[in-house]
């Protein structure tokens, strides 16, 4: 795992004195490849986002990157849809506007949909990421050959009321998945365009974007430490829910990944278990019954004992599992992509 520190922006270079027309020099045709895709899924930032684009348009400009930015607002209330619209004449920025908040997980989905970028970079949209680390970013991807690089959030401008449950919840996550990184939820990171027109992000899961990738066959995963700005607009907009929501989400990852393709695997083994414990308990009620009759010593009919019952309600429920295991296994053999794999190469 490669740790490296970005650099420091240098804010009061981020605008020109001059008002400049970008645009038209910096789009990609259809013959040249497009170096990197930006996507920014954004809810109510109008405030953020021209020094956004800004900063991010010196950084690509700098380095010679062909370069789209995919700005998704996410069912925006205040005026940030204006502001993309204003900003298509300055830089290449590509607008999706969404009729209501369906959630970041959404915006980041249709985002990925769009980018044709060699190397995708995620970001928020409060500044909080420094664009300054995407060059970086950039190289680890095409150079070093990782298809995903997360960013690390090291040091954190964040009250302690988000950073202890982030804490905890990463290392949740990381007992969970068996991938071992330190922040799993950073909005900024790196990955091969691949890797996203592979994976499907929904409800909450762009939380387990690494997860999924994992999943979907890239074991190439690394993390880089980057710069944390304080937030210099507006308010967070994620409330305690999240956690909660997130780590449901995390069992759920969890559990598809490991019995998707062979759900009896899971409740078919922990069916027989329970009924196992269940009949094994009428052996003993059966067995004790007997050997008291024979002996002659007095005992109370198996109806009566409290055992009877727990044994009975465990040979019910084994059964009900191994059915849900029966029914999920029909299901999945007679799923339309019950054989689509992903291949990544053939001769």
């Amino acid at each position: 795992m490669r740790l490296a520190f970005g650099g420091k922006c240098k804010h009061k270079l981020l605008y020109p004195k001059k008002e400049i027309s970008i645009r038209k020099n910096y789009i990609c045709n259809k013959s040249t490849t497009m170096d990197i895709s930006v996507v920014v899924p954004l809810y109510n930032e109008d405030e953020s986002l021209h020094e956004l684009c800004t900063w991010i348009h010196r950084v690509m400009t700098e380095n010679n990157f062909q370069y789209e930015v995919i700005l998704v607002d996410d069912g925006s209330t205040d005026d940030s849809w204006n502001v993309i619209q204003k900003m298509k004449s300055q830089f290449p920025i590509h607008g999706v506007q969404f009729a209501q908040n369906y959630g970041k997980s959404a915006a980041m989905h249709v985002g990925f949909q769009k980018a044709q970028g060699n190397v995708v970079i995620t970001m928020d949209a409060d500044l909080q990421d420094s664009p300054d680390e995407i060059p970086e970013l950039y190289r680890m991807i095409t150079e070093e050959g990782w298809d995903l690089v997360s960013g690390y959030k090291k040091k954190r401008h964040d009250p302690l009321s988000k950073t202890i449950p982030t804490k905890l919840y990463n290392w949740a996550t990381r007992k969970m998945s068996g991938i071992h990184l330190n922040d799993f939820n950073c909005g900024l990171k790196a990955y091969k365009n691949k890797v996203v027109k592979r994976i499907e992000v929904y409800g909450e899961m762009h939380r387990y974007i690494p997860i999924l990738a994992h999943r979907a066959g890239f074991r190439k995963i690394s993390e880089k430490v980057v710069q944390h700005y304080p937030r210099k607009h507006g308010v967070t907009k994620f409330g305690w829910n999240r956690f909660i929501n997130g780590f449901l989400d995390l069992q759920s990852i969890v559990f598809i990944s490991r019995f998707g393709k062979k759900p009896m695997h899971f409740f078919g083994s922990l069916g027989s278990l329970v009924f196992m414990i269940g009949f094994l308990s009428f052996l003993y009620l059966g067995g004790n019954k007997i050997y008291c009759l024979s002996q002659g010593i007095p005992e109370k009919n198996i109806a009566e004992q409290s055992v009877f019952y727990l044994a009975l309600t465990s040979m019910i429920i084994g059964t009900q599992l191994f059915l849900a295991g029966f029914l999920g296994e029909l299901v999945v053999r007679n799923a339309a992509h019950r054989n689509e794999y992903q291949i990544e190469e053939e001769f």
